[in-house]
């Protein structure tokens, strides 16, 4: 069976990346909305799209679409997603699921309503790299996980720069935009979930004021592990790794919190250093494929409550970070 999708939101990472995983795992993109008319018949002819709108009950109403992909900015995930659910179409949210915890347990709740998949955009862990390193921790190969520590700061590119920098109310700023990718790699990665957190904001000169372009922290999860985190927009010259620290080893993961089917893990311990052999894969189809799957009763890769998880420990670091008091990661759940 074909699957059906429309777009709700004409953006550049369903553009860059989405489209093409949609289209590679056996599904069909029947049509995009946006709410610029221009906007939606240009990005449907560039990106062969039969049909475009800017009514999203028009979208929804549409037989042929089984399934939708949400990547509007923000604050408009809530709304959108329960009409979608609604409407009976699967969900394919992009992270933050919502701007509060409130509207995605009201997300979460529509799709359970509706006996409709809800999942949340969480790419990163389909990468070789995070399940290599998942799968190694759970068969002991670190002994018991002690400490883990995330590189997440690049440069964001001008093209997406935008709100995300100046407009507080869409949820800018780094931290609901790369701290939620931590905590699901993290949590993906280690088996556990976060307890609190630690952390401290920065506002180096790319954002509006009263949104951070840098933070660092540190979250405590469960079997007490600590993970250390700096996430943000400025640094040109970074790269991005993932550490996690044993009791008889250590993964070194270099390149690994990116879009791309990069980067190399090496395992640490008395045996001396060794890389991992990695069957590496585009991420985005490995989500498109699981979400495919879920529709026949599987699982997506990453859930609604994935996405619960993730955002209430983002707004928990934003909290700390206001405050400068350690934060308890409470989910609702």
């Amino acid at each position: 069976m074909t699957v059906g999708w429309g777009l709700i939101g004409a953006s550049t990472i369903a553009r860059e990346w989405v489209i093409d995983a949609i289209r590679a795992t056996g599904g069909e993109v029947v049509s995009v909305m946006s709410s610029n008319a221009e906007r939606a018949q240009a990005y449907a002819a560039a990106n062969g799209i039969a049909n475009y709108t800017t009514d999203i009950a028009a979208l929804l109403a549409d037989p042929k679409i089984d399934a939708v992909y949400i990547s509007t900015t923000n604050e408009l995930h809530r709304d959108q997603a329960v009409a979608a659910a609604l409407a009976g179409k699967h969900i394919l949210c992009e992270k933050p699921l919502a701007l509060s915890l409130e509207d995605a347990h009201a997300m979460a709740r529509a799709a359970s309503s509706a006996g409709i998949v809800l999942a949340t955009n969480h790419h990163l862990r389909n990468a070789a790299t995070h399940t290599a390193m998942r799968d190694a921790i759970a068969s002991g190969k670190i002994g018991r996980p002690l400490a883990a520590r995330v590189f997440h700061a690049g440069y964001l590119p001008v093209h997406l720069q935008g709100w995300r920098l100046d407009k507080p109310a869409a949820g800018g700023g780094a931290i609901l935009d790369l701290t939620v990718h931590d905590v699901d790699t993290l949590r993906y990665v280690l088996g556990r979930n976060p307890v609190e957190v630690v952390a401290f904001s920065q506002s180096a000169g790319m954002g509006s004021e009263g949104i951070e372009d840098g933070v660092m922290g540190t979250i405590r999860f469960e079997g007490g592990i600590i993970a250390q985190f700096h996430d943000g927009f400025t640094t040109k010259f970074a790269e991005t790794g993932l550490e996690v620290h044993g009791t008889d080893g250590s993964f070194v993961g270099r390149n690994v919190m990116t879009q791309r089917p990069v980067g190399t893990v090496v395992l640490r311990d008395a045996d001396g250093e060794r890389e991992l052999l990695l069957e590496a894969g585009n991420l985005y189809e490995g989500g498109l494929r699981a979400f495919h799957a879920a529709l026949k009763g599987g699982a997506p890769a990453a859930s609604a409550e994935d996405g619960i998880w993730s955002l209430a420990t983002a707004l928990a670091v934003a909290k700390a970070a206001e405050t400068g008091s350690a934060v308890k990661v409470e989910t609702g759940l």
